[in-house]
């Protein structure tokens, strides 16, 4: 079957793997129709970030905010930032960011762009943030905070939190559930986890869905390999109970 023209794309937690996501895109070959959003996490931990921003921003690609992008800019934007808060985010990869940057300094242009970023996109029957929403709270309820870090509550849910749309998310490595390996999704009820852990050297695969077309692309940031899939044979449905119950073990 040809696959359908005028696609819509969306690309998990980049991490700063510029070319990596080169590879990507050439393997997915986006038209100039084509709708193109990346799950936010495009800094940090990688070598590229400053690359990998400025792609994105040139190609006037949609983008969410992540948590990291949320960390720098408390960072940045911050007056008496504590020692520990800063330590925190250059641990978790922001001092790859900063070294990646020309005189190692954040552009105004760069930091205005992280600050217009929004926290979710509806695009009717897909849902797009970057890490989730609390299930006990209505959409208007949410803040940056659910958006861009919630993981056990979301994921656990029992029922999807809309009756009509899948929530396609990033933030959370999908072989830390049950059951996934690398490079596979994680899909529980009414979610789509395509953040595969590109920086990880557990895996290496960084993930695009063509929502189109039902279709995955992904590359290897560290051995170069692409493939592509359909999305039956990409992803592995994961039980509520079971991630309830890892979480239990790990706070046991």
């Amino acid at each position: 079957m040809s696959e359908i023209s005028q696609r819509r794309i969306v690309i998990g937690d980049v991490h700063g793997y510029y070319e990596g996501l080169m590879r990507l895109l050439e393997a997915i070959a986006p038209a100039s129709d084509d709708q193109v959003y990346f799950l936010g996490d495009l800094i940090d931990r990688g070598p590229q970030s400053f690359q990998v921003v400025d792609l994105v921003r040139q190609n006037n690609y949609q983008c969410l905010l992540g948590n990291h992008e949320q960390m720098l800019l408390n960072i940045l934007t911050t007056e008496n930032v504590p020692v520990a808060l800063m330590q925190a985010w250059l641990h978790s990869g922001g001092q790859a960011t900063i070294a990646s940057y020309p005189d190692t300094t954040i552009s105004p242009e760069h930091l205005d762009w992280f600050k217009s970023l929004p926290t979710y996109i509806d695009l009717g029957d897909i849902w797009l943030t970057h890490a989730g929403v609390d299930p006990k709270k209505t959409l208007r309820e949410q803040t940056a905070e659910q958006f861009c870090w919630i993981r056990g509550e979301f994921h656990s849910i029992e029922q999807p939190y809309f009756a009509d749309k899948l929530i396609v998310i990033g933030h959370t490595i999908t072989f830390t559930f049950p059951g996934v390996n690398p490079g596979q999704l994680a899909q529980g009820r009414g979610w789509l986890d395509i953040d595969t852990g590109a920086y990880h050297p557990r895996s290496g695969w960084l993930t695009g869905f063509d929502i189109t077309n039902n279709l995955i692309y992904q590359a290897n940031v560290f051995n170069n390999c692409l493939r592509t899939l359909p999305l039956s044979e990409a992803v592995v449905e994961v039980e509520p109970a079971k991630i309830i119950s890892r979480r239990s073990q790990q706070r046991a």
